[in-house]
């Protein structure tokens, strides 16, 4: 089994705004693409950084299943993001696989 995660620095104006649009948007439309069976997402403590930082992970069986996502949804699905946030958050994604 396999971790897609998504680290996000959120700036303070819009972090109210952002986190309600994560939970009611954008991760109910990324766990709709069927790639992913399960998602949870986790504030990040004692974080130098300004703002707000989240970690938002989507877990998945085989990697066919974040191939097809990268190739069939992330582009779209990041353009709203950016879009709609432009200027106001860092991100950086890693993908993880579970050991045990």
């Amino acid at each position: 089994m396999f971790i897609y995660n998504v680290t996000v620095n959120i700036s303070d104006e819009i972090h109210n705004d952002w986190l309600n649009w994560m939970k009611e948007t954008h991760i109910p439309d990324v766990m709709k693409t069927g790639c992913f069976i399960d998602s949870q997402m986790l504030k990040v403590l004692y974080v130098d950084d300004e703002g707000h930082t989240y970690s938002i992970q989507y877990k998945f069986l085989e990697m066919v299943d974040i191939e097809r996502y990268q190739k069939e949804f992330a582009s779209a699905l990041q353009a709203e993001y950016k879009v709609k946030f432009e200027g106001k958050y860092a991100a950086f994604r890693t993908l993880l696989q579970i050991m045990d």
